[in-house]
């Protein structure tokens, strides 16, 4: 699974939305075809790795793959049946923060149905709304 090799610091806070839209990776810009977000959210390194295995196996080493987004907050949890205070729980996994317009994966090197398949089944492994898109 994807997650950074070093961080600046271990345990960031989980911070808020400013309800805006993507400015910055919102176009097509690798590839032919692209899967955007269409609403705000976070995505973990487990739901990436499944869209991206979904992908791959849909297109059966045709084509390429462009994963556009990466997992780089960590999230904390404490453990089960612990009481309230004690401080902060332990990293437990890493998520990226994608805004509404996001491009989030995309492909080239195969026709459009199977490229608009191929995304379909990975857009049931997130867990933000998404939408086909190709490039203008």
């Amino acid at each position: 699974m994807l997650m950074p090799r070093k961080v600046k610091h271990r345990k960031i806070h989980r911070g808020g939305w400013s309800g805006s839209a993507a400015t910055r990776g919102e176009k097509v810009s690798f590839g032919s075809y692209g899967l955007k977000a269409m609403e705000e959210g976070l995505i973990s390194a487990r739901q990436i790795e499944a869209a991206r295995r979904a992908m791959t196996r849909s297109i059966q080493r045709g084509g390429k793959v462009w994963i556009r987004i990466f997992p780089d907050k960590p999230m904390t949890k404490k453990g089960e049946q612990t009481p309230m205070g004690k401080g902060k729980g332990s990293v437990d996994h890493f998520v990226a923060k994608v805004r509404a317009g996001k491009i989030l994966f995309e492909l080239d090197g195969i026709p459009k149905a199977a490229a608009a398949e191929a995304l379909r089944l990975a857009a049931h492994k997130l867990a933000v709304t998404t939408k086909f898109v190709e490039r203008q």
